[in-house]
């Protein structure tokens, strides 16, 4: 008698499905591998983001922030707010990955192409960028309650969060002398937004997100398959983007991280400043709400283009590494388990 077969089994899941399974899986493990290499990197852009509506700097640049954060906060500072931004990269990865693959297939079939059919490097473009403007959406509360823990040592005065005092932890006044002061959770800063602002609070900043991802996700795939495909053509021109060696992904990957976060960076940095306005400078529950173009112009008449890029040094430093991270795990693992 011949057993009955498992319904569950790997074969019975459509392929476009097990695909999608292995674009999350795949990206969500190159965004956290990339994130604990960059992070204090990124802690050290966001801080010098947020000082630029300051009257006073508080660090004269990339070097002397790292600096400062390493002797006031030790390296538990330098990774502070550490686990939004793991969950954070988990998310824009894997996001990214998927919506790409699904988003080539749907140009496919909108110009009744075969699913095997190689794309144009506009069309790539395009699906890059819509991939960005369906993963902002995702990313923008996380990176709200991340933003918000970087600047926790640096604020004027405590987040209104009630929390235990077996939590507090020494913190900086304007001077960035440490002073004592209850250090609030990512957890515990997600509600704090929730009851003060609402649902709808946790997407502050988004038309910033939404702008650097939608052009950055057009910027980012479409250098990486631009370089890719270069390289792989001068090894011959028979190969294909799966024929991808790893030195290969990792040197069309940097190319694209350095691209995309220079080009967008602009937008990034107004998010930045409007997502930690309350916390750095708090004009009172009845005060207006930033707005990006308003942000914008503030920031423009306080230290014109120069303040619209502060920190884009360090970020496109540690974004070339952290690319090339990405791309040489994604398509190692793509290329090892199909």
């Amino acid at each position: 008698m011949e057993a009955a077969s498992n319904p569950l089994s790997w074969d019975s899941i459509p392929p476009s499905a097990m695909r999608a399974v292995k674009d999350i899986t795949f990206g969500s493990i190159a965004g956290m591998v990339s994130k604990v290499f960059e992070h204090p990197f990124d802690l050290t852009k966001v801080r010098l983001q947020s000082q630029v509506l300051d009257t006073t700097a508080r660090f004269n640049g990339p070097i002397d922030c790292l600096v400062k954060t390493w002797k006031n906060e030790g390296v538990r500072g330098l990774y502070r707010g550490l686990p939004a931004p793991i969950v954070a990269a988990m998310l824009e990865n894997a996001s990214l990955f998927v919506s790409y693959s699904e988003l080539q297939n749907v140009i496919r079939r909108i110009n009744s192409q075969p699913l095997s059919h190689d794309l144009s490097l506009p069309q790539l473009a395009l699906a890059g960028g819509g991939a960005g403007a369906i993963t902002s959406f995702l990313l923008t509360p996380v990176e709200l309650v991340k933003c918000k823990m970087q600047v926790q040592m640096i604020a004027p005065k405590p987040i209104s969060v009630s929390i235990p005092e077996s939590t507090a932890a020494g913190t900086l006044d304007s001077n960035l002398r440490p002073i004592s002061r209850p250090l609030p959770g990512p957890i515990a800063v997600f509600m704090s937004v929730i009851r003060t602002e609402g649902l709808r609070g946790l997407w502050l900043g988004q038309t910033g997100t939404l702008i650097r991802e939608c052009g950055g996700g057009a910027a980012w795939f479409a250098t990486k398959e631009c370089v890719g495909t270069t390289l792989i053509k001068r090894r011959g021109s028979e190969l294909t983007r799966k024929d991808i060696v790893p030195w290969e992904s990792a040197l069309s990957g940097a190319c694209a991280g350095g691209i995309f976060n220079f080009s967008m960076f602009p937008a990034d940095s107004i998010k930045s400043t409007m997502q930690t306005e309350e916390d750095l400078r708090p004009r009172g529950s009845n005060a207006p709400k930033p707005t990006f173009l308003g942000t914008a112009k503030a920031m423009y008449r306080a230290q014109g283009v120069k303040g619209l890029y502060a920190g884009c040094g360090i970020t496109v430093a540690r974004s070339i590494p952290s690319s090339a991270i990405i791309f040489l795990i994604y398509d190692g693992l793509s290329s090892r388990f199909g």
